[in-house]
């Protein structure tokens, strides 16, 4: 450890002295630094602890040799230097002028080993001259203090200074003349008696019952002396009488302290003792410069150790006391600038190491490990705090090296914490000094920032990098004796801090902002150059401890947290969106908006929120985006697709289509019945001229409001298919064509069953009910194209243009359908004959021109010819001869007429094809069922063994 050189000329030490003139009182509890950590004495002041101090060591000096105290002589020779000085590590001082003094103002000879001369020259000051000067005792209180004495002790030569109650023989010894006035001397006796009350009733050396008669008798005697002062001229004073009995009583009893009952227990109990010790002490330093250590310690100490029968110290409570004094000179006289003071602290407590360890954990000195811990703890407390934040206490430098201040602290922290740490628990020390510098290291905090939390967190990222850069190259070294990797101690804990910080930032954002990815960046560049610190230095190390602080370090995983916010974000984005659909499968009605709008209102909901959701995602500002693009595409495609299924879930077009009647031969009508069947039409139909059907007649379209509702779901798929492509378009990486596909095929399916419905249940009464029903002749299908066309009309009004092209197919499909199965599957009431063929031709083509004129070519002519052609080729086999038509079903069938009729059995009908076609027997079968001749009829019931209708 490095030492600080000093050189002070005159001026500088009266500097000093001003600056140290202001530590006047041993008081450590009056420093805002550091305070006593061995407990306050109440009863006393610490200009009366002094005092007594002082009385004490002079007691014990003067009654334990002949010599008297102004006659030591120096265990060391003139110009060795201080031997305890040395092996602190102390620097000799040329003495100041206060340690001389002309031989006028000594009251005792001069020390041989002083060299003093004649006259009134100057001479160096006794050790015990130095002590009552360190002290600030008078000439005048110390006089009286020897004249009192010398009367105690008269024919007492040799008494041992434990067996006095000084404080008792003082009061006996000492009158009221030898003080300026009566209330000086009042003073002096109370503090005398507060004295004896602090020895031995406040803290005694052992246990005390306070409702002991002595103790009672005692406190009597301290109200009466708080009032005026105890007459000790009368030797038959009865108040100095109780007074010395119940002094005698509390000092004298038996017990297991040291000495037993052999010694006078009045200065010897914790803390009155330690705190008296430690103002003696406390005399070994330079009044006028605090950081000097007298030459004369070596002496002052000798005659200091007298003290201890009386104090109950021994050389292990010395030691204690000894480095508590350096390091309070240290941080608080000084403030903290010179360091051999740390260092002569540091270097007792290699002896009070020793110490701890011969007198053992749980040892049987219960002071000793009081004033142990209580000492070695606070140096170790104060240590840490600063330790903690070394970064702002060492940084600048305090007395010299940036670092040498907290290499002294980082000595004593660890020297005085192992002790502690050994005594309390055996091996507990093992790995102390490494796991203490550890947590220096992972105390570095990370400060607040006002501001907006990104730029704070940005700008921190950047302070945090140059904060390891700083403990990189300043404090590392020193902590390396220590701790085998402090570089990768504290970029792990740098590394940490930050990730709190961060992690509760992040915690409060869901969506990847410009801010954000700046703090992410930022992070990013800080963890790898932390990273890069950690791995440099744990290589270096071969230990495996320093090893493993690499794993501590848990990474950020910057890619991770986008992808997890951007799937957080995402996962909240589509739930909203599938509320919405799961609303919509609740409450959907399907009544549109309005008529500008004429589609369902969920469908306006769900395009909004899934359009807000791509464009708040297309505006993220980060490259991961196209890794869970896709994820975002398929939520999307699955709400889309629900929801398109959920809107086309309104049945088939086979809930419409009636039933097929059952084959049977048709009725050859008579002449009666034809008259009759011209005379009742049916109530549906109108002869060509009727009122009914005049120009002034507009029939009303005859749409349902089922109907209507599916033109309402088909408007909203149209709706959905436009907004699927904006969507795309925002996209641009990925499409939704799978819902799009859907979508198609779902206009499709809805077209179809609407078409159905309209044609089949909508228009039944005008097209498949009333077509052909008693002849064709009588119901042609003029009323059912009126109704057709204003049905188209209404169609065309109310769905969006892109829907009406396959809308209007389908009802061309539906009522090709419808012709179809009136020629086919009429029933009982539908007949024909091959001269109706002409009729049913034209009716068809006015159903064909009906679709090829709606609109503006909503359905063009060469997809009307195509759907017409199955159509048109049934018409075309109602226009063939029965017998035709019976040798075109045998060739559809390949079977021979003759055969079925040789067999005498009946031959099996032709399955009913998924759609007519004029190749199919089953659908030649059903023109000749409805063929109205005695041909068709004699076929029928030889091959098929049909019946006739009823």
């Amino acid at each position: 450890m490095g030492r600080h050189q000093r050189s002070r000329s005159a001026t500088a030490i009266s500097s000093s002295a001003t600056r140290s003139s202001d530590v006047t009182d041993l008081d450590f509890a009056a420093s805002a630094i550091i305070s006593s950590p061995f407990g306050r004495v109440d009863a006393l002041g610490p200009v009366e602890l002094r005092e007594t101090a002082y009385e004490i060591f002079f007691m014990s000096c003067r009654s334990s040799s002949t010599t008297t105290a102004g006659e030591v002589s120096s265990p060391r020779s003139i110009g060795n230097g201080s031997r305890i000085k040395k092996s602190l590590g102390l620097k000799p001082r040329r003495s100041t002028p206060m340690m001389t003094r002309t031989l006028s103002q000594t009251s005792g000879p001069v020390s041989p080993s002083r060299g003093g001369g004649g006259g009134g020259g100057r001479r160096p000051m006794t050790p015990p001259e130095i002590i009552r000067q360190q002290m600030r005792v008078t000439e005048q209180s110390d006089a009286r203090l020897r004249r009192t004495l010398m009367r105690a002790v008269v024919g007492q030569v040799g008494r041992r200074p434990d067996t006095i109650v000084l404080p008792l023989e003082l009061l006996r010894q000492l009158r009221p003349p030898e003080f300026a006035d009566g209330e000086e001397y009042h003073q002096w006796q109370f503090r005398q008696i507060k004295l004896l009350e602090a020895g031995l009733i406040l803290h005694p050396s052992l246990p005390l019952d306070r409702l002991n008669s002595a103790v009672l008798r005692f406190r009597e005697v301290m109200r009466a002396t708080e009032i005026r002062a105890i007459d000790v001229t009368s030797k038959s004073s009865d108040t100095m009488r109780a007074l010395t009995n119940a002094v005698h009583a509390l000092a004298w009893r038996s017990g297991v302290g040291a000495g037993g009952g052999d010694a006078a227990h009045w200065a010897d109990g914790y803390p009155l003792n330690v705190n008296l010790y430690v103002s003696l002490l406390q005399t070994v330093f330079h009044q006028r410069d605090p950081a000097v250590v007298l030459d004369e310690v070596d002496e002052m100490l000798d005659l200091i150790r007298k003290t201890w029968p009386t104090l109950g110290v021994n050389k292990a409570i010395h030691n204690v006391c000894f480095a508590w004094v350096f390091f309070y000179q240290y941080v608080v006289v000084t403030g903290q600038v010179e360091a051999d003071l740390a260092a002569a602290s540091l270097a007792v407590l290699d002896d009070v190491a020793v110490d701890a360890k011969g007198i053992g954990r749980g040892g049987g000195d219960v002071v000793y490990g009081r004033v142990l811990v209580g000492a070695l703890g606070a140096m170790q407390e104060w240590s840490e705090r600063r330790l903690m934040d070394y970064h702002d206490s060492y940084e600048k430098g305090i007395g010299g090296a940036p670092t040498e201040g907290m290499e002294i602290l980082l000595s004593i922290a660890l020297a005085a914490g192992r002790i502690v740490a050994d005594r309390d628990s055996a091996g507990a020390a093992e790995n102390f000094a490494g796991d203490r510098v550890d947590y220096y290291i992972s105390g570095m905090g990370d400060g607040d920032g006002d501001g907006e939390p990104g730029v704070v967190l940005t700008q921190l990222a950047r302070d945090t990098e140059e904060l390891a850069a700083i403990e990189r190259r300043s404090f590392s070294p020193v902590l390396r004796r220590w701790h085998p990797a402090p570089v990768a101690v504290a970029a792990v804990t740098l590394h940490g801090c930050y990730g709190v910080v961060l992690r509760q930032y992040l915690g409060k954002v869901t969506i990847l902002t410009e801010e954000l990815v700046r703090v992410l960046q930022a992070a990013s560049r800080m963890e790898k150059a932390l990273a890069q610190m950690t791995a440099e230095d744990a290589a270096d190390c071969r230990d495996d401890r320093a090893k493993a602080v690499v794993g501590d370090m848990e990474p950020y995983e910057v890619e991770s947290v986008v992808m997890g916010l951007l799937k957080v974000w995402m996962d909240d984005k589509l739930k909203i969106t599938m509320d919405c659909l799961r609303r919509a499968k609740e409450t959907e009605s399907w009544i549109p908006k309005s008529k500008d709008e004429p589609f369902a209102t969920s469908a306006i909901e769900l395009v909004k929120l899934a359009k807000y959701t791509v464009d708040e995602f297309s505006e993220i500002p980060a490259s991961a985006k196209e890794e869970v693009v896709q994820d975002l595409v398929d939520g999307l495609e699955a709400i889309f697709q629900d929801y398109i299924s959920f809107v086309s879930s309104c049945g088939s077009k086979q809930n419409y289509l009636p039933p097929l009647p059952p084959l049977t031969r048709c009725n050859q009508d008579s002449g009666f019945f034809k008259l009759w069947r011209k005379a009742v039409l049916p109530s549906c139909q109108a002869p060509e001229g009727s009122p009914r059907s005049g120009s002034h007649h507009i029939p009303r379209p005859s749409i349902s409001r089922g109907t209507q509702r599916l033109y309402v779901r088909l408007n909203t798929l149209e709706y959905i298919l436009t907004h699927l492509q904006s969507i795309d378009d925002s996209l641009a990486v990925a499409r939704l064509d799978a819902s799009r596909a859907a979508a198609q095929s779902a206009v499709s399916h809805v077209a179809e069953v609407a078409a159905f419905r309209l044609v089949f249940l909508d228009s039944r009464h005008t097209f498949y009910h009333g077509l052909y029903i008693g002849g064709v002749g009588d119901a042609r299908i003029r009323p059912a194209l009126r109704a057709l066309k204003q049905n188209l009309t209404f169609l065309v009004s109310v769905l969006v243009d892109t829907a009406q092209p396959v809308a209007v197919r389908e009802v061309m499909r539906a009522s090709f359908e419808a012709f179809l199965m009136v020629l086919l599957a009429g029933g009982g009431d539908r007949s024909f004959t091959r001269g109706d063929h002409a009729v049913v031709e034209e009716d068809f083509r006015s159903l064909r021109r009906a679709f090829c004129t709606c609109g503006e070519g909503l359905v063009p002519e060469d997809v009307v010819a195509r759907e017409a052609e199955v159509a048109e080729g049934v018409v075309g086999l109602m226009a063939m001869s029965t017998e035709a038509l019976i040798d075109a079903f045998g060739l559809a069938t390949f079977d021979s007429i003759a055969d079925a009729g040789e067999d005498g059995g009946a031959t099996p009908v032709p399955p009913t094809p998924r759609q007519w076609d004029p190749a199919d027997p089953n659908t030649i079968l059903r023109v000749l069922c409805h063929r109205d001749d005695e041909v068709a009829s004699q076929f029928l019931k030889r091959t098929f063994q049909l019946a006739k209708r009823r």
